[in-house]
């Protein structure tokens, strides 16, 4: 089996590492493309205004100076002469639960192998203060790892659907196990923009997040990793409302006479 390897965290990546020796309890076909710095929060973004350069860093290792969605691109275009079976995007260094998904680069190149017609799979890892002082960030998700994914990995995907696997902020022992669940949402407000002066008098502003919250009686992956879960959320690509067709077709009828 074939496995491309990918994050946004950047080619030097602790949460890289864990990935690529959870990659080798499957596989010694395992290939490296990920950008040469730290893209988080690139989303699906796409460099179309500058060049994007490939660096090799050892054997079937490459750096990209470009987005995680560059990175998958020239894995498959230009890095492996015959397509992956599967693609990991991770760990990634925080979680990407709920509609934060959207800003995700880690999710996003999960998103670009699917588009591709590979099965991709994007892995984070929960942190908290505690697990910031503790000697291995990467605890649960190397503890876990090969254990959740094993049944992914077998699995028949749907058309353009990816899985969005989240670790809890806590030791492998003390994990309760893994839900699949639905994805949750935040709530807007959560969003923080702290504004600043620089040394020559010019504002700038520094965008972040308050404490992930949850919504009580809804099951979503913010509730099965508040709960102690691993959280496994399979994502489809096609975000057309189904349910909204009908009535919008019908009220858009009405407005043009």
């Amino acid at each position: 089996m074939r496995i491309l390897l990918t994050n946004d965290d950047g080619i030097y990546a602790p949460g890289l590492k864990v990935l690529e020796e959870i990659a080798r309890q499957f596989s010694d076909d395992i290939w490296v493309c990920a950008p040469s710095e730290e893209q988080s929060g690139a989303g699906h973004a796409l460099s179309l205004h500058r060049p994007v350069r490939l660096h090799r860093h050892g054997d079937r290792r490459f750096a990209v100076s470009g987005t995680p969605t560059d990175s998958v691109n020239l894995g498959l275009r230009e890095v492996l002469d015959i397509a992956p079976d599967v693609i990991l995007s991770g760990v990634n260094r925080g979680a990407n639960l709920g509609d934060d998904v959207t800003y995700s680069g880690t999710v996003s190149a999960a998103m670009e192998g699917t588009l591709a017609g590979i099965r991709s799979i994007a892995l984070s890892q929960v942190y908290s203060r505690a697990t910031l002082a503790s000697d291995d960030l990467f605890a649960a998700a190397r503890g876990w790892g090969a254990r959740v994914l094993e049944p992914i990995i077998a699995a028949e995907f749907a058309p353009r659907t990816l899985v969005n696997i989240n670790f809890p902020a806590r030791t492998p022992e003390a994990i309760k196990g893994s839900r699949v669940v639905r994805q949750g949402f935040h709530d807007y407000s959560r969003s923080t923009v702290v504004k600043g002066t620089d040394p020559r008098g010019q504002d700038y502003y520094w965008f972040g997040l308050d404490v992930i919250e949850h919504t009580p009686g809804h099951m979503t992956d913010l509730e099965a990793i508040k709960d102690g879960y691993i959280s496994i959320t399979p994502l489809k690509l096609d975000f057309t409302d189904h349910a909204s067709l009908a009535s919008l077709a019908d009220q858009y009828q009405k407005t043009r006479g």
